[in-house]
């Protein structure tokens, strides 16, 4: 019961925790947390590192100093010293065996320092596989929201939205400009542009009138003669008798060849 019991909290808190977890937060988070730890691993490498230097310089130290011992003890039996010798021994197999514990050391370190460069490659390697693999995910879900975005619009195009509300104001706009040139063409129709053309031609053949007085006035245009004004009518006359006689003789061969055709 009690078992039941904690497998229910944990679904429900579970529940909770991955409705509120955003994926792209997450990932920028494991990112920067990666980053984090190389700072850190680089301390403990320099760490490994330093040991190793030291146990190094502290295995050249006693080289240094078995070498000085052994040349001691040489001059010491030289000089027939054997107790200055003794003491030197002494000293010289208690470097020796300093210098083998050194050096055993030195080689778990630098095996260790060896180690370490090759974890720090390694983390490297996979640190910059899951930060590529990371924002290449973050990227697509980039590209995945703007495509939820346009096919969000488009389905609102589809099902009345945007597209019907377009559809409306256009219709409104045709109908109003429809409107407006009937009402121009019913204005139009309205004025009588008949007598407003012959009243301008009438204003025209005024100014045209006063021009060609100013122009008598001031010499520049001679006066009509009456004689001319009165032989006028009677000119046109006698041309419109002359033409008509000369029309007669002209349509004369044309009758008589007609009535040739007819007996024919």
């Amino acid at each position: 019961m009690f078992q039941r019991f904690i497998r229910a909290i944990k679904s429900m808190f579970g529940g909770m925790v991955s409705s509120i977890e955003d994926p792209k937060l997450i990932l920028e988070q494991n990112i920067r947390e990666l980053n984090d730890q190389i700072p850190q691993m680089n301390e403990n490498i320099a760490t490994v590192k330093a040991n190793m230097v030291m146990l190094q310089k502290e295995v050249k130290r006693y080289e240094k100093s078995i070498e000085d011992l052994t040349n001691k003890i040489k001059s010491a039996i030289n000089a027939d010293r054997d107790d200055i010798a003794e003491g030197y021994a002494m000293q010289l197999e208690k470097h020796k065996e300093n210098l083998q514990q050194s050096r055993e050391q030195l080689k778990y370190a630098e095996q260790a320092y060896e180690k370490a460069q090759k974890v720090k490659k390694a983390f490297m390697r996979e640190k910059d596989r899951k930060i590529k693999e990371a924002r290449e995910a973050m990227r697509a879900s980039e590209r995945a929201e703007w495509q939820a975005r346009v096919a969000d619009t488009l389905e609102q195009f589809e099902m009345g939205g945007i597209d019907q509300t377009h559809d409306e104001m256009l219709t409104r706009l045709n109908e109003k400009t429809a409107q407006n040139e009937a009402r121009m063409e019913l204005a139009l129709d309205s004025v009588d542009t008949q007598t407003m053309e012959i009243e301008a031609n009438a204003e025209k053949m005024r100014a045209q009138e006063l021009i060609s007085q100013f122009k008598r006035e001031m010499g520049k245009e001679s006066a009509p003669s009456k004689s001319s004004g009165a032989e006028g009518p009677e000119a046109e006359k006698k041309k419109s008798i002359d033409v008509d006689e000369e029309s007669g003789p002209q349509k004369q061969p044309d009758k008589t060849v007609g009535r040739d055709r007819a007996k024919n």
